[in-house]
């Protein structure tokens, strides 16, 4: 098989309707419209979740809970995530960004206890949780709340 004898598979490649191109195409006059009523027109048709005047479904579901607007979402990093960096380093969230550890900082940077931390770190984060900060200290580093 040569470069020009390729074609694609029958059927692979299908040539999309012209609507409003005559009365020959099938398609003509009124565009597969149909005559009048609210889906012929220009812009017509209903929203969505609408269902012809019936209570729409998300109306007849009961609602729950709510959605605190002063949420605080803080990034979170696990404490064998610190173990990459050198014996002594004061680790802020600053140096967290730099070097990809966090993507954004969010409301803040929150240390959880997961994994072992091995090295001699100074941890500056805007939380700890308690296991975390025994970790750190028990390691021989300090934690400092921002």
């Amino acid at each position: 098989m040569k470069l020009h004898e390729l074609k694609p598979a029958e059927g692979s490649r299908k040539e999309r309707n012209r609507v409003g191109r005559g009365t020959g195409s099938g398609n003509g006059k009124t565009s597969g419209r149909g005559q009048k009523g609210q889906n012929s027109r220009s812009g017509g048709g209903v929203r969505p979740g609408f269902e012809g005047g019936q209570t729409p479904l998300f109306q007849r579901l009961p609602k729950r809970g709510f959605t605190n607007i002063n949420r605080k979402d803080y990034a979170i990093i696990n404490l064998d995530a610190l173990n990459r960096f050198e014996e002594g380093t004061e680790v802020t969230p600053e140096l967290l960004i730099e070097t990809g550890v966090v993507s954004k900082e969010k409301a803040g940077i929150k240390i959880l206890a997961n994994g072992k931390v091995e090295k001699k770190l100074t941890v500056k984060a805007h939380k700890f949780s308690s296991a975390a900060k025994e970790a750190i200290e028990a390691a021989g580093g300090k934690t400092e709340v921002i």
